[in-house]
């Protein structure tokens, strides 16, 4: 019998592995589940994974190299999210890495359009100030028809808003050096000139090396002072440090933010606290339909890899030397 490892952590288990999918996985195998509160990180995911084929890995639960070359009997890492990480070091090993297709494209576009509904007409302020007592101040809003919205990166998220920004009836700049807009009435232009014309500036670019801090001083400088930021996508994305100069001296109107540099890809409390923010904990795409979506599909991975076939998601295939075992 198979032996897996879910790695998602007690308290987060029914926000993200529903128990639709749990029962998928004991139905597969020998299932052992992380009882505690914490992520399973290092030398403790180690020794939960000491005896595992098969771990089922949550977002927080990384595979490091050091994680491979202890579990020789490991056969397939299987990540219940989209980015995935030291792939080299698992296909060194033989190790199979899997990865589940982005379920949460409609909720995370969702987020955005209720970010800037909320940046426009300050719903978070006023809330705040209602809640403290306070008279809240009343000021125009921003409506988003007739506004522009300026998308920097145009994948699956990229492509829904667009169609949301459309039906708003918004006008929609993209940015993207790596994709072709063909889509009719969306202006594909430069990144400083949708900087310099967007009054939502929406950045979902792809996180790697070349988009470190893509959004630094001088992007931040090119933004209208009326304009708002809205980051649902990675935190390195971001200079921090810029982007808190800009808001604290008023270059740009607010931002909205579901990431950052914090752990687990939080927004920073710095930034999160700062007059003009609003800012949720890396939950746009929080839902049951997108966590579902992804928890399922890991199950439907470990029942192919049982039955001796690459998952789709799979990632090194060619490399994953050990798979054979289980095929056995």
């Amino acid at each position: 019998m198979v032996r897996i490892l879910l790695t998602s952590p007690t308290p987060a288990r029914g926000l993200y592995y529903p128990e639709e999918a749990i029962a998928g996985l004991r139905a597969l195998g020998d299932l052992r589940l992380n009882q505690s509160d914490a992520a399973l990180e290092g030398e403790r995911l180690v020794e939960a994974a000491r005896d595992r084929d098969v771990i089922v890995s949550d977002r927080t639960s990384h595979g490091p190299a050091a994680l491979f070359a202890a579990l020789p009997g490991l056969v397939a890492f299987v990540r219940c999210a989209v980015d995935i990480r030291n792939v080299d070091a698992a296909s060194a090993a033989g190790v199979l890495v899997t990865r589940a297709s982005p379920g949460f494209i409609d909720a995370v576009a969702e987020w955005i359009v209720g970010a800037m509904i909320d940046l426009g007409r300050g719903l978070t302020a006023g809330t705040i100030d209602y809640r403290a007592g306070r008279a809240p101040k009343i000021a125009m809003g921003r409506q988003l028809a007739g506004s522009a919205l300026g998308v920097i990166g145009y994948g699956a998220i990229g492509r829904r808003l667009v169609e949301l920004g459309q039906a708003l009836k918004m006008t929609v700049l993209v940015a993207d050096p790596h994709a072709r807009v063909e889509r009719p009435g969306v202006a594909q232009v430069a990144l400083p000139e949708l900087l310099a014309r967007a009054d939502f500036v929406v950045c979902l670019a792809i996180a790697n090396e070349s988009t470190e801090n893509l959004m630094d001083a001088a992007a931040f400088a090119r933004m209208k002072p009326s304009a708002f930021f809205v980051n649902p996508s990675r935190g390195g994305l971001v200079d921090e440090a810029a982007l808190e100069a800009a808001l604290r001296e008023g270059r740009i109107a607010g931002a909205a933010l579901d990431v950052g540099r914090a752990r687990d890809q939080m927004p920073s409390p710095v930034l999160a606290a700062l007059q003009g923010v609003i800012a949720t904990p890396h939950v746009g795409g929080l839902t049951a339909p997108a966590t579902s979506h992804q928890a399922l599909e890991t199950v439907r991975q470990v029942a192919e890899i049982l039955n001796g076939r690459v998952p789709a998601g799979a990632v090194n295939a060619d490399r994953a030397t050990r798979l054979a075992r289980l095929a056995a």
